[in-house]
């Protein structure tokens, strides 16, 4: 049956390009295609050999633990993706098939794709309680990137990207360049009113050692923590600088598309060419540290670039002692949310614990925590997907929700763009008795200038 007009697509949140094919076809060939021209195949290839049956990530995975369904467990929603690999691309599937007769992926299989793909929020976790290692978080993005190939994708996602790639702001927000100055203008302002020394916000620096990038919603949503950051950099005497030609750090391909994920990150690498940088400094955000961390050295083809987060540095200035924070001026009950993206590879785990303490003597830890620490349920890009919120607040976000609470904690320190706006809305939705805050909104407030 040839289908002649676009397949009614009942999850009303995602664009399909009006293609006239069947889905099944069109999701095989862009399958195949990114089978041929990346490292996918090697790693399906030892996944299709393992069983994957034990079911013991369910006891990792916050969204199976509050929803119960069988179908959100891992290793059920990876087993879809395998079970078409192995029917389709290789040999003993095709050959099975034909003595058995074995019917192939089926318009079912891309609904439910569609579905349980961008229900999980990619956090990784269960990947620590499945005895064979399988990264389902992995397999999850994989299933993202084929569907967004044929044309499937969250309209958030997608509006987003186009924008940061394509549109005349060339950043997520479409903030323009004029309004990005002004608005560090005004926070140099805010920061001589408050502490009585003039901060700036250097732009366009050549030769900088740090170029920073941001999530560029904080220019937006999160002037505490900007005005942190430059109290530390400044105080410190930090040679940094942003950039106009990109001040964005957002990387949403790391949700769904490989391909624009190395775009944004080759556009990330050309502004410190541009600039004649030597390194990137990444601001309070999960996914932005983690595609410049581990995507840089993939995709930069010069000298070497490292890649540093704030966090580490606002550490190793404070350990060397050029800032120094009061540690008079918290007095709250204070919890800390490890972002899923900071902690699962155990990069970014102790280096706030160290800070917090250093200043913060009320402070409390979420049970579990470090890199076992509940996601803040709107990970993996679900937390734009504003049609998914009750879904994302009742599924993983209870649970985090539950964690919260426990601590009876005045502020939730939350040093990651999409986690802030997550717990920004677990807090309201839940009527929880706290506040998020940035880790450096309390620094801000902590800090002596010099």
């Amino acid at each position: 049956m040839t289908i002649k007009e676009k397949p009614k697509n009942k999850y009303p949140y995602y664009i399909e390009a009006p293609l006239e094919y069947k889905r099944v076809d069109a999701f095989l060939k862009a399958f195949s295609a990114i089978l041929e021209h990346s490292n996918y195949k090697f790693i399906l290839d030892l996944y299709t050999r393992i069983s994957m049956k034990c079911a013991r990530c369910a006891s990792g995975c916050q969204i199976y633990q509050t929803t119960g369904k069988p179908e959100d467990i891992p290793c059920y929603r990876s087993s879809i993706l395998l079970r078409i690999y192995k029917r389709h691309f290789t040999l003993g599937g095709w050959m099975k098939s034909k003595l058995t007769g074995g019917s192939g992926i089926t318009e079912k299989d891309i609904d439910e794709m569609l579905e349980s793909y961008y229900q999980c929020t990619a956090c990784r976790r269960c990947t620590f309680y499945c005895p064979m290692g399988i990264e389902h978080g992995m397999i999850t993005h994989l299933g993202r990137y084929i569907l967004a190939e044929i044309g499937i994708v969250p309209k958030a996602l997608q509006v987003s990207v186009r924008e940061q790639l394509e549109g005349a702001s060339k950043n997520t927000s479409a903030i323009p360049v004029p309004a990005l100055i002004d608005t560090l203008e005004f926070l140099e302002e805010e920061i001589e009113e408050t502490k009585g020394i003039k901060v700036k916000f250097p732009i366009d620096v050549e030769g900088a050692e740090y170029v920073f990038f941001a999530p560029v919603s904080d220019y937006l949503l999160e002037a505490d923590t900007l005005m942190g950051m430059a109290c530390v950099l400044q105080t410190a005497g930090i040679s940094w600088t942003i950039g106009t030609g990109n001040y964005d750090g957002i990387n949403y391909g790391l949700f769904y598309s490989d391909d624009f994920l190395g775009k944004i990150v080759r556009n990330e690498i050309d502004e410190v060419r541009r600039l004649k940088g030597k390194k990137i400094l990444i601001g309070e955000c999960g996914h932005a540290s983690r595609t410049a961390k581990n995507f840089v050295p993939t995709y930069n083809e010069g000298s070497e670039i490292p890649v540093v987060n704030l966090l580490e540095l606002t550490l190793k200035l404070l350990e060397e002692g050029k800032i120094e924070l009061d540690p008079n001026v918290i007095t709250e009950k204070v919890t800390y949310h490890d972002p899923c993206n900071y902690v699962r590879s155990g990069w970014i785990i102790e280096q706030p614990r160290k800070i917090i303490k250093s200043f913060i003597k009320n402070f409390v830890e979420m049970t579990p925590n470090g890199k076992y620490n509940l996601c803040c349920g709107g990970g993996g890009g679900t937390v734009s997907v504003d049609e998914v919120k009750d879904f994302r607040m009742n599924a993983a976000g209870k649970k985090k929700a539950d964690q919260l609470r426990a601590t009876g904690a005045d502020i939730v320190i939350t040093p990651c763009a999409n986690c802030k706006k997550q717990i920004e809305e677990v807090i309201e939705y839940f009527d929880l008795p706290m506040k998020r805050m940035g880790l450096h909104d309390l620094i801000l407030k902590a800090i002596k200038l010099k």
